[in-house]
């Protein structure tokens, strides 16, 4: 496991092939390890957002904050896997939701994390899309 980790925190920052993308993973992985949930809040679209699913982002984007990033990277997307996001889900709180906005990348984030055991790598990711020239978290609400 250690081996693993020391592999992965050698593995070198990602952030896409434009500078706005660099200056995104940048501001994104700044406030991510400054615990700024304001502004990790700040990067949510929420227009038309369902207000269950609202809490959920705001929850997922602070649950992590604080740990270190091992590696952030945005990536694109598969045809299969633009397909699976166009297509309507099953809300939990009833109905079917759509993103607002189309997402255009993925923004994959590998921390480490501390624990009773040790140190651990944990991955997760965000859909990215973009909102008068700015990559923003589209949050879903109702399908229009």
């Amino acid at each position: 496991m250690v081996g693993f980790l020391m592999a992965v925190a050698c593995l070198p920052l990602h952030a896409g092939d434009s500078p706005k993308e660099k200056a995104f993973v940048d501001s994104y992985k700044k406030a991510f390890e400054a615990k700024d949930t304001a502004a990790l809040q700040s990067f949510l679209y929420t227009q038309g957002s369902d207000p269950g699913i609202l809490e959920i982002y705001k929850t997922m984007q602070s649950a992590d904050a604080g740990e270190k990033i091992l590696k952030i990277e945005l990536i694109d997307f598969t045809a299969e896997e633009m397909k699976k996001i166009a297509t309507p889900k099953d809300s939990p709180t009833g109905g079917k939701v759509c993103f607002p906005l189309k997402p255009i990348k993925r923004l994959m984030i590998t921390i480490e994390k501390k624990d009773s055991n040790g140190l651990l790598a944990s991955e997760s990711g965000n859909f990215i899309a973009e909102k008068d020239g700015k990559f923003v978290i589209p949050v879903p609400g109702p399908c229009k």
